[in-house]
């Protein structure tokens, strides 16, 4: 039962997870939930469609009804499961994962996720014991339903004057490309806008270096005030700003104040961010009067907390951002539209996003880097001991994982909740200290815990 993780179920289908696991799933979520009613969405992959089968078999067979809205986006799948008051939901998506992955996203009311913790534990226990799977007295109903037009008209509330902007798109044969035309209009760049589930031209994933370059070379081609990437089932979206360089997620969360406190006039708003967030985004928002949130890595902990705090906006590193108007949930078509107005707004005054990033980043960056090795907690300790001994720290967080912050540097290091590796990022003031804490950690973990 290799696919159940922290978020989601996810892993490669016909290996990690098959058709009798999303039966099963589909069986026990309405009696887990308590739902009479789930509403079923499906990405593009070429094994969506086996799933869907089987998920929705299960869920019928459970005595429950199937609302179903074929392909969509995991955001559509949000928008309508709160919108329209569905106990459950579930989106068949692998995100970003390649084409041979695939998985399923559970929500209950009002879209709150149902991560591992919250109900899929429970799931996989139910069928790694084996419960039995009785069909109801009465089969539940498919009710095909089409939401489309309805999550349109809602993210176009938001849509500014793009009518001066020159923008590339990368839609990455995913979801992207059942809204991005409708709502941007033909005038600007896009690329890998037809949906194959196969991703053809790249991984649908924006984190890739690699996999941003023909967006890159769009924005250079056509002089792009931005660029503007999805991820496969469009909950991600990333930046590359109008000197072709890729834009850190999270400085995108500073940049965002310029709308909820520029044109919408918020006052001291709450904003969330996660433990692996810039320095530079809290010291950018703070003295505007933001109140920063800071907390887990992941959908199933960042939704819940924007509800809990009540905050207006938050993002994570991976791209994702959320929205107190989007139901506390994340959409990168509604970040995406967010971000185009304030670089309209922007491109009214002369300015330009490369010239509003380097205004926000104050930091050297090491970006995420991956240790594979078996002793995870150990490890953490270690490298926290060895830096807290040598310098007294400024702040400590000791939820996933550790963040441990010094006058002129901070690091997070943090088990993956999806992979066999251990995460460590870090800032520094400058290159030479930013290498220095680098290489310690990698000498440390090499040597003592033989990490790969």
């Amino acid at each position: 039962m290799g696919a159940f993780h922290a978020y989601d179920i996810r892993g490669i289908y016909g290996v990690d997870f098959d058709k009798n696991t999303a039966y099963k799933v589909g069986y026990f979520i309405p009696g887990l939930l308590g739902a009479a009613k789930v509403l079923v969405g499906r990405d593009c992959r070429v094994s969506s469609d086996e799933i869907h089968d089987a998920l929705v078999e299960g869920i019928t067979d459970a005595g429950a009804d199937v609302y179903d809205i074929g392909l969509s986006s995991t955001p559509m799948v949000y928008f309508g499961t709160a919108n329209y008051d569905f106990p459950a939901s579930v989106q068949i998506t692998a995100s970003h994962n390649p084409a041979e992955y695939n998985g399923m996203k559970v929500s209950r009311e009002k879209a709150l996720p149902v991560g591992f913790d919250a109900g899929l534990g429970q799931i996989q226990k139910w069928i790694e014991e084996g419960k039995p799977t009785p069909k109801a007295e009465h089969k539940g109903q498919v009710h095909p339903m089409d939401i489309h037009d309805d999550y349109l008209a809602f993210m176009k509330k938001y849509l500014g004057d793009y009518s001066d902007l020159n923008v590339s798109f990368d839609l990455s044969n995913g979801m992207a490309c059942l809204f991005a035309h409708e709502v941007f209009g033909d005038k600007h760049h896009y690329i890998f806008d037809n949906i194959d589930g196969r991703f053809p031209n790249h991984e649908p994933n924006p984190l890739i270096p690699k996999n941003v370059e023909p967006l890159k070379q769009l924005v250079a081609k056509h002089g792009s005030d931005i660029g503007v990437i999805y991820d496969g089932d469009a909950d991600r979206v990333m930046f590359v700003d109008d000197k072709s360089r890729f834009v850190a997620p999270d400085l995108m969360i500073a940049l965002m104040s310029k709308y909820f406190m520029g044109e919408r006039g918020a006052k001291n708003p709450r904003v969330l961010q996660e433990i692996r967030s810039s320095k530079a985004v809290a010291e950018f928002l703070e003295p505007l009067g933001c109140e920063v949130h800071t907390w887990k890595v992941g959908r199933a902990f960042a939704a819940p907390k924007l509800r809990e705090i009540d905050g207006l906006w938050g993002g994570e590193l991976a791209g994702h951002y959320y929205f107190k108007d989007f139901f506390y949930s994340d959409s990168g078509l509604l970040a995406s539209i967010i971000v185009l107005r304030i670089i309209s707004a922007l491109k009214k005054e002369g300015k330009t996003l490369s010239g509003e990033i380097d205004k926000i980043a104050k930091y050297k960056n090491s970006g995420e880097v991956n240790f594979r090795l078996e002793d995870k907690k150990g490890a953490m300790d270690a490298v926290k001991a060895m830096f807290t001994a040598e310098e007294n720290p400024t702040a400590q967080m000791d939820f996933d994982g550790y963040r441990v912050e010094f006058p002129d540097w901070w690091f997070n290091i943090r088990p993956s909740n999806t992979e066999p590796y251990l995460r460590f990022i870090c800032e520094a003031v400058s290159d030479e200290l930013l290498e220095e804490k680098v290489g310690k950690v990698r000498k440390l973990l090499t040597e003592k815990f033989g990490a790969k």
